[in-house]
């Protein structure tokens, strides 16, 4: 074995966070770049050059959502079970808008009716946003606890239904993922186009930011005061796994802060979220290529700002506390995550290789006058 259990338990835990931050980075930028399409592009030409900025990306962005979801299966089968199984409802609404995105690309300038193409276009719109939407409302639903348990056979049972994802502070963290994602997609769209389209990408990634970083702090003072977070009190050692139901779990006032309580230095990874946002949109019109360096800094931020918070909890319970999962007890057996540790360190630098030589080959502006010369090749 190359790692003893409990480290390799602390690795996928990093892992995952890495898996997560590149699929914010990498698919977050094109689902901003859907979510602003209608605003950004005013003409068909225009809309045409939006588009054709992330064409030749979004299907390889998919890899790290694809990466993502077999890695969790793999690594935390519990959490996967429990988290597929329980929020089937918004997993589904997240897959219907994805259609929209193959098909929008695809079937967009099929024909030329503005009416053929202003509905694709609120179709790309739908597919980048309510994703976007939905990733925020779950992961906010984590502070809040999801109705699941297990039984004595481990059987895991979800008390909860769609319509009860829909608290307000999920809601509100559903705001700040769609802000934060239309800020990655907006500075995208600067580094990416020109004149008026360029104009109004700056435009309104200037209001996504704000918004972004408002309800980012509005969301962290509701961490605060007005949510309890949880704290393991006992549980077995490092080498157990598949025994949720073996530890103790109590409820506490800003439990989710204690972290940050401990050590002091975390509070330096949350305040980095809004200093790099604000270098995003004060560079975005005289460098662009730094200003998306520093957007996906702060969505990074973001998901580690959370990650840090949640720490060691992953599928946190609302209705039996020690049911909650942990990166201590959800995972699989220790062979298979060593066997797993050297498939990713493989192959996880592949996809980051062939992802940069696909946006080296595919670098350059999108204009209207491309889409002009190429009218008949271009989406």
């Amino acid at each position: 074995m190359i790692f003893d259990y409990e480290t390799l338990k602390l690795i996928w835990w990093l892992f995952m966070g890495v898996l997560l931050i590149g699929f914010a980075l990498m698919d977050g930028f094109d689902l901003g770049v859907g979510t602003l399409l209608p605003f950004v592009g005013q003409t068909d030409e225009e809309r045409r050059v939006v588009i054709n900025t992330v064409a030749p990306h979004w299907e390889g962005n998919q890899v790290w959502f694809v990466t993502a979801g077999g890695a969790l299966l793999a690594a935390w089968p519990l959490v996967y079970s429990s988290a597929f199984s329980g929020l089937y409802g918004a997993l589904l609404m997240v897959l219907f808008a994805f259609f929209l995105r193959p098909l929008g690309f695809d079937y967009r300038s099929k024909v030329s009716d503005p009416r053929w193409r202003n509905g694709w276009d609120w179709g790309l719109f739908i597919g980048g946003m309510v994703p976007a939407l939905v990733f925020g409302i779950v992961f906010g639903n984590l502070f809040l606890g999801l109705p699941f348990h297990f039984d004595a056979d481990m059987r895991s049972f979800y008390d909860g239904g769609l319509f009860g994802l829909f608290h307000p502070f999920a809601l509100l963290a559903g705001v700040v993922s769609v802000s934060m994602l239309a800020m990655h997609g907006g500075v995208f769209l600067a580094l990416r186009t020109e004149d008026e389209v360029r104009e109004r990408s700056l435009k309104y990634l200037t209001l996504a930011a704000r918004i972004f970083m408002v309800s980012f702090a509005l969301a962290g003072v509701w961490l605060w005061f007005g949510i309890e977070g949880l704290r393991i009190v006992s549980m077995p050692d490092g080498n157990s796994a598949f025994m949720p139901l073996q530890k103790t779990v109590e409820l506490v006032e800003a439990g989710w802060l204690g972290n940050y309580m401990n050590d002091a230095r975390l509070w330096a990874i949350p305040a980095s979220v809004f200093v790099f946002a604000l270098l995003a949109c004060r560079l975005a019109a005289r460098a662009a290529g730094m200003a998306f360096i520093f957007s996906a800094l702060s969505v990074a931020g973001v998901i580690l700002t959370a990650g840090i918070a949640l720490f060691p909890f992953i599928m946190p319970s609302s209705v039996d506390l020690n049911s909650s999962l942990t990166l201590w007890d959800a995972v699989s057996s220790h062979r298979t995550l060593n066997i797993l540790f050297i498939v990713t360190v493989i192959f996880v630098p592949l996809i980051v290789i062939y992802t940069t030589w696909a946006f080296r080959i595919m670098r350059g502006k999108m204009t209207v006058a491309r889409i002009r010369e190429n009218e008949h090749t271009l989406y």
